[in-house]
């Protein structure tokens, strides 16, 4: 999986919100999913790895929680703006997540 935002195969999320590594079952996320916003994250590897928990099932799944969502699409573009313009990130994607 090519992603700008982790080196690292371990559950982005369990890392980032409790600095705890999880390596267990763990699937490649798209962070802006959808038909064509998915092909997108694919070229500019906006990916993460996520453990099924924070992925596909329970109450922290990014699918199921905005919060998470929006949390990772925030970090996501943080990282897309290191070599290119905000600008350039809302006409890519469609809007800011930052304020």
């Amino acid at each position: 999986m090519k992603s700008i935002i982790q080196e690292n195969k371990e559950c982005f999320l369990c890392r980032y919100l409790y600095d705890s590594e999880n390596i267990f079952n763990l699937q490649d996320h798209h962070i802006f999913f959808g038909t064509a916003n998915r092909r997108l994250s694919e070229e500019y590897g906006l990916k993460a790895w996520l453990c099924i928990n924070h992925h596909m099932q329970g109450l922290g799944a990014v699918h199921k929680n905005r919060d998470y969502d929006i949390i990772l699409k925030k970090i996501a573009q943080k990282k897309f703006e290191e070599n290119c313009t905000r600008q350039e990130f809302i006409q890519i994607f469609g809007k800011s997540y930052i304020d």
